[in-house]
């Protein structure tokens, strides 16, 4: 049996292989990524030569969407658009401005799978019970603020606990969720409600 794709359709190698990175941090914690393979093309063509494929997502360059529109505006297919600037957008599709930082990015695109999945009623992207519970109360504190920007003292201030204490919630929370990547923490907390999207 094939595996779902998400994919992702960009003339630059690199703008794939930093939206590979992104979907990647976000796999553990969306139940919908892990059962899919993240894959990446430079050109429409190079995809339609890889034969069928069952696609849930696809990331496509503006300029690939405008030149293959009436394959992206088909009622099933579900497309991103990886503008460069507001001048890339097009009428009727999300977009991803790739000229934003990657916070930035990082945000738009939770806002929008978050919108998606309300918009379709599902929202079984967080993680299973027992595993949001790994993390104390504490813990969910300091990250709440780590991932919306704060340093170690103006946590250890606002929490009113010291320094190396968020260092020491900061290094369990790490070894918890399995990195220290700001990226990875950041999803883990939105998908599982220590944050809301909004707030970053």
């Amino acid at each position: 049996m094939q595996r779902m794709k998400i994919v992702i359709i960009h003339p630059n190698s690199l703008c794939g292989l930093a939206m590979r990175s992104i979907l990647a941090d976000m796999a553990p914690f969306v139940h919908m990524f892990r059962e899919v393979d993240v894959v990446s093309y430079n050109s429409m063509d190079e995809f339609m030569e890889d034969g069928h494929q069952t696609v849930v997502h696809f990331f496509a360059d503006a300029q690939t969407v405008r030149d293959n529109i009436t394959f992206f505006t088909a009622p099933h297919r579900r497309c991103i658009v990886l503008s460069e600037g507001n001048d890339d957008s097009i009428e009727g599709f999300h977009s991803l401005d790739l000229y934003r930082s990657e916070r930035e990015l990082l945000k738009t695109f939770l806002m929008m799978f978050n919108t998606a999945h309300m918009a379709h009623g599902n929202m079984s992207h967080t993680l299973p019970q027992e595993e949001e519970l790994t993390l104390s109360q504490r813990e969910k504190d300091v990250l709440a603020l780590l991932v919306k920007g704060y340093i170690n003292k103006e946590i250890a201030d606002r929490l009113n606990i010291s320094t190396p204490t968020v260092i020491f919630h900061r290094r369990n929370i790490s070894e918890k969720i399995g990195s220290k990547s700001i990226g990875r923490l950041t999803i883990y907390a939105v998908m599982n409600g220590i944050v809301d999207v909004r707030e970053l």
